[in-house]
């Protein structure tokens, strides 16, 4: 039976392995990139460099990771850290495009262009999460347990609201999201947003 963990430090490519092959609306994306590790390197393992704590995985019977959950308890933080620390070390190996060409152009657009504010759901929701899981992790009820472990810690640390942001395209997923308590809230084309209040329960 599959068993979730708080993130140790080796788990890295696992989990950039698990980000690719669900990247593509809840699809494997292997070879839709002409880079296949621009998904990792946006969606998850920023996430794991800065804040370790706020990541779970799920372990297998076998000791295989088939999915975890990433945050940031402060999303305009967070993205201020990904803007000028994070995402600059990449400049050379993925420069920004001058064009939206490609799908890899589009995606490089994003992520230079995240900052704090980028967008509207910080101020009441200030917390975000990632989440995957590969299809045989799926329909166990681990996602609901990665999503309430997270919640639970948040509100343990006083933070007011949870949202995050599900490619338009990935049906399953929103309809996930509003099953376990989620409301979905206004988001720009493309993409479908989702949040939550939480009650503050310090401890």
């Amino acid at each position: 039976m599959s068993s979730i963990r708080p993130f140790r430090r080796g788990d890295e490519p696992a989990l950039a392995e698990i980000c690719l092959r669900t990247a593509d609306a809840g699809a494997d994306a292997t070879g839709v990139l002409a880079d296949d590790d621009l998904w990792a390197e946006i969606f998850v393992l920023p996430y794991v460099a800065r804040h370790p704590e706020w990541a779970w995985v799920v372990e297998g019977d076998d000791g295989r990771l088939v999915g975890y959950l990433v945050g940031a308890p402060d999303t305009d933080a967070f993205e201020e850290w990904f803007a000028g620390e994070w995402w600059p070390q990449f400049a050379d190996r993925w420069p920004a495009p001058q064009a939206e060409r490609s799908r890899q152009d589009g995606i490089l657009i994003y992520a230079y262009g995240r900052r704090p504010g980028a967008e509207p759901f910080s101020a009441e929701y200030p917390a975000h999460l990632h989440i995957d899981l590969l299809p045989e992790a799926q329909g166990q009820g681990l996602g609901r347990r990665l999503i309430d472990t997270y919640a639970a810690a948040l509100s343990a640390a006083g933070v007011r609201g949870l949202h995050l942001v599900a490619d338009a395209a990935n049906a399953g997923a929103g309809a996930f999201y509003e099953r376990i308590g989620f409301d979905e809230i206004p988001a720009h084309d493309g993409v479908r947003a989702f949040a939550m209040r939480l009650e503050s329960t310090p401890s």
